[in-house]
């Protein structure tokens, strides 16, 4: 009976419990179909979330295939860069060296254009010299050819106004008297006894006869000079007076009154200088009587006027 009874109680008991659990059931239910939903959803969103998540992570691969080529471009870039400023502090270092370079350059250029200038003008001068020396030079030769013409017409004066003198006094002894040329000049030298007694200042008739020859051949002469030289030796005069006190006086004597001779022939005063050398020009010591006879004398020099050559000279 108790069995009988516990058996209802079952049923009842299990269709409650049918109740219950199929409400649960259907809570359940929409509760699943909810978290279905709510699946397939967040699928969808893990779907959506994967493929962000292929996509980023192929994104990052290439990121980081980016950035490994990023970072191999930048370490070639940075050694290009450390070339390039290398290079640069050389470039820079070597166009400093050319400012200076150039700096000094400019002043070697400005000092050699002033050396070239410096060398132009010089050159200018010396042209213009040289073009001076070679017209100068053209009229010194002219002149030294007329010098040479004019000395050589001298030459032959001279020598022609000595043949003359030697012609005119031909009568006279070579002890007496003597004719040379020297230092372009005629040299007629007389001797003492030819002229003068002993201590005399008179010329003696024979003396006279020879002076008044050679003033003949040398009146004709206007362009010469005659200088009339008395000459003594050392042995001091006998007599003195007023007028002669020594040897000096008496060469100086002796020479006016051979100048008075010539001038008496027809030579001009204007032509002729007398002068005395007393014993200061001898022509041999005067130790031997021999040597003192050769100092006694008289000489006259006759010089050809110079004057033309003078002429010349002074415009050279």
């Amino acid at each position: 009976m108790q069995k009988f009874f516990i058996i209802p109680l079952l049923i009842l008991f299990s269709l409650q419990s049918c109740i219950v659990s199929k409400k649960k059931f259907d809570d359940l239910l929409a509760q699943k179909v909810k978290a279905d939903g709510e699946l397939a959803e967040k699928s969808q969103q893990l779907e959506k979330a994967n493929a962000e998540l292929t996509s980023l992570n192929a994104s990052l691969v290439q990121l980081k295939s980016d950035t490994t080529n990023i970072g191999e471009a930048l370490r070639s870039t940075s050694q290009k860069l450390d070339g390039l400023n290398n290079e640069y502090d050389q470039l820079n270092a070597y166009y400093k060296n050319l400012l200076n370079s150039s700096g000094k350059l400019n002043r070697d250029l400005t000092l050699q254009k002033e050396q070239l200038l410096a060398i132009q003008d010089n050159l200018e001068k010396t042209r213009k010299l040289n073009d001076s020396l070679s017209v100068s030079l053209e009229e010194r030769e002219r002149k030294v050819k007329e010098l040479e013409q004019v000395l050589a017409n001298k030459d032959k004066a001279v020598q022609d106004l000595k043949n003359r003198i030697s012609n005119a006094l031909l009568n006279f002894k070579e002890n007496d008297l003597t004719v040379n040329v020297k230092n372009g000049k005629v040299y007629v030298s007389l001797a003492e006894q030819l002229l003068f007694r002993s201590g005399s200042v008179e010329v003696d008739a024979k003396g006279v006869t020879a002076l008044q020859q050679l003033a003949k051949a040398l009146k004709d002469q206007k362009d010469i000079h005659i200088m009339v030289e008395g000459h003594t030796d050392n042995v001091p005069i006998s007599k003195k007076s007023a007028y002669m006190q020594d040897n000096w006086d008496l060469s100086v004597m002796r020479a006016t009154s051979i100048t008075r001779i010539l001038t008496k022939g027809g030579v001009s005063p204007n032509q002729i200088t007398a002068s005395g050398k007393g014993e200061y020009s001898p022509l041999a010591p005067n130790a031997t009587g021999e040597n003192r006879q050769k100092n006694r004398r008289t000489e006259i020099i006759i010089t050809p006027n110079l004057d033309e050559l003078f002429k010349i000279l002074e415009v050279n």
